[in-house]
């Protein structure tokens, strides 16, 4: 009985010691992650049909502004370990939308070029891209949908002088 008596001493002095709750409600990380799956579930399935992982979408996109980006410049740009890049890049080869040829300035250097069907898709994808903002942005005016872009932005430079985690893609 004593042993009872004790136990529950202890677990009521460990729930008055438990840290603040933060339901999942009113959490800014749980909340930012499952509308960023949500749009990326929803992303893929667009893009998809015309042989685009998600995985590849991210250095389209840097291409299409930046056609020769080396392969370090677009690790840096999408926020991927280089042995992420090269993987993406060897599967974008494949598919016949990108080529690697070295730098004719720094031969210790590859660029990324689009191949023309991977500067096509440009045209085709981007639209796609656009109605999934659209859909993620569903019901907000204009001012709303520029301050909420403005919001994610600020989460982002708040963090931005923060040390890096150890295991974080850079």
């Amino acid at each position: 009985m004593g042993a009872v008596v004790a136990a529950r001493a202890v677990q009521g002095k460990a729930s008055a010691e438990r840290p603040q709750e933060l339901p999942f409600e009113a959490s800014v990380g749980y909340q930012l992650r499952m509308a960023n799956r949500a749009t990326q579930r929803y992303l893929q399935s667009r893009i998809e049909p015309f042989g685009v992982s998600l995985g590849m979408w991210y250095f389209l996109r840097a291409l299409w502004e930046a056609d020769g980006l080396t392969q370090r410049e677009l690790s840096r740009r999408i926020g991927t370990m280089e042995p992420t890049t090269l993987t993406a890049l060897a599967a974008m080869e494949r598919a016949g939308l990108v080529t690697r040829e070295r730098d004719p300035r720094d031969r210790r250097k590859l660029n990324v070029l689009l191949t023309p069907k991977g500067r096509e898709l440009e045209q085709v994808l981007l639209p796609l891209a656009a109605e999934v903002v659209e859909q993620a942005t569903a019901g907000f005016s204009p001012e709303d949908r520029a301050r909420f872009l403005e919001y994610l932005q600020a989460v982002q430079r708040n963090f931005a002088d923060l040390p890096p985690d150890p295991g974080e893609e850079v």
